[in-house]
């Protein structure tokens, strides 16, 4: 096997990649609306000439249905081009602002210029969609984009190296590799940085990205809990908790990570979640086509360690379905088990098909466990009490806040998606994507004739003084209360 390359050996083909997306901006080609939209036409192309090559390579790195696939991934980011193609001009169009009296004549607005080439580094869950989904947004912007997908998925990463070239040359530079090769990328200059993935990473990206005072994106991640209570249809619930955890074999940044809920209403989920799975992926989940597996052996050794902890001996963990393991395949069964807050399973996201279910005495205490922990990048509520729902909407923090439903705020294109605190930072999606990978440029337009600024020109006699008071710079009063 031989060496991975030094960032030595790596550094001058990346600084030649970026200057190359450098000198294709700066000739200015990719400002014009023509351009944007004629590389999101040749994305959707590419991914729907080439979505089994892209479907098998997902089936190759992860285990993927091709409807999972087409869901969450590739058909998932057609949708995401269909909506921006159908909005662009709009969402483009300059925003004009109202112009106080004192500077009349004349004309404010907003526009939005694109901000240069931009670097997407990519995670190994949704190898494709979370490569693409920020491009789609940085091409609607004007941007040329450097992307870099996981070398964890190198089944995906070498569909993308093989086809983006095709289809986006000019617009898009794939770079493989590992470490050096991220290590080489962040040591370029670029104007916008889009990093997926876990905080330790993210903190060296913005560490790098500080040198050059470049904004960041950071897509996090984080455990994101669950409350259940009794006013809800359970089995519903259930089958809709079921369905957000174990997609992708749990291996998802939004994916349910914990529930919370009082005893009665956990023992009654509990009762209902074995059914759930049943219905998902039959008897056997290793058997279901429809059921992934994990990424690599480091992680199902994980997942299977901390698993192995809290079932152990001294422990209180009950488990309710599931357990079963198989390293060869790396197989873990959709598994729930009960614990308490300082099990194993609690301390980091998991990031694998484990639910731990967490006896709280009720809302109160649920949503204290919560705001006690770092925020998470997505929190759902299943209650039919609006008291439940206005006390988590107003007393929470987190990147979304979903109620009856997990993950499915993805599929909204007009909402943004993004973290908040350690969950991440910036948003995007659609109209949100545009704005992250633009700068809004303040755009004034005053005649020189006729010349009101006279009338606060110095020297500042008493009628000067009396119109900057009154109508340019004016301070009122307001009553108490």
């Amino acid at each position: 096997m031989s060496e991975q390359p030094s960032t030595t050996d790596t550094a001058p083909a990346i600084k030649a990649t970026v200057l190359a997306a450098r000198q294709i901006f700066d000739s200015g080609v990719s400002r014009s609306i023509e351009w944007r939209l004629a590389q999101l036409q040749a994305m959707n192309r590419m991914l729907t000439e080439h979505q089994v090559e892209f479907s098998n390579a997902l089936a190759a790195d992860l285990g993927k249905h091709p409807s999972e696939s087409w869901l969450t991934e590739i058909g998932f980011l057609t949708a995401e081009i269909a909506h921006t193609i159908k909005h662009l001009r709009g969402w483009l169009a300059p925003s004009s602002v109202s112009v106080p009296l004192a500077l009349q004549p004349a004309k404010a607005s907003t526009i939005l210029e694109p901000l240069g080439v931009v670097l997407v580094i990519a995670p190994w869950n949704y190898p494709i969609q979370l490569l693409l989904a920020p491009v789609i947004g940085a091409l609607a912007a004007g941007n040329t984009v450097v992307a870099k997908p996981s070398e964890i998925a190198t089944s995906s990463s070498s569909a993308l190296a093989r086809w983006v070239p095709h289809y986006l040359s000019g617009a898009v530079t794939i770079v493989e590799g590992g470490i050096p090769e991220t290590t080489a990328l962040l040591e370029e200059r670029f104007d916008h940085i889009f990093y997926t993935g876990n905080g330790r990473v993210g903190r060296i990206v913005m560490a790098a990205a500080a040198k050059h005072l470049t904004p960041v994106s950071l897509e996090l991640g984080g455990k994101s809990p669950v409350y259940v209570d009794e006013s809800v249809d359970m089995a519903a619930a259930a089958a809709r908790i079921a369905w957000g955890k174990f997609m992708n074999a749990g291996q998802t940044c939004v994916a349910p990570d914990y529930v919370l809920g009082t005893e009665n209403a956990l023992a009654s989920l509990a009762q209902e979640l074995p059914g759930a799975i049943h219905a998902l992926y039959g008897a056997e989940p290793s058997h279901s086509l429809a059921y992934g597996r994990m990424i690599s052996d480091g992680a199902f050794e994980r997942i299977a360690g901390l698993l192995a902890t809290d079932l152990g001996e001294n422990r209180d963990a009950v488990l309710v379905s599931g357990g079963d393991t198989d390293a060869a395949t790396r197989y873990i069964e959709p598994t729930v088990v009960h614990v308490d807050a300082e099990a194993a399973l609690m301390e980091g996201e998991i990031f694998g098909p484990v639910l731990p279910l967490v006896t709280v005495a009720g809302v109160e205490d649920a949503i204290a466990f919560i705001t006690a922990r770092e925020k998470p990048l997505s929190l759902y509520v299943f209650s039919e009490d609006q008291t439940v729902r206005k006390a988590f909407t107003e007393r929470t923090s987190s990147g979304a806040l979903t109620f009856g439903v997990p993950v499915a705020h993805l599929l909204v294109p007009g909402l943004p998606f993004g973290g908040v605190g350690e969950s991440g930072m910036g948003s995007y999606h659609g109209r949100h994507s545009v704005e992250t990978f633009s700068h809004r440029k303040a755009v004034l337009e005053k005649a020189l004739s006729p010349d009101t600024l006279s009338l606060v020109y110095p020297p500042f006699g008493s009628l000067t003084k009396q119109i900057i008071k009154r109508f340019v710079a004016p301070a009122k009063k307001f009553k108490k209360g």
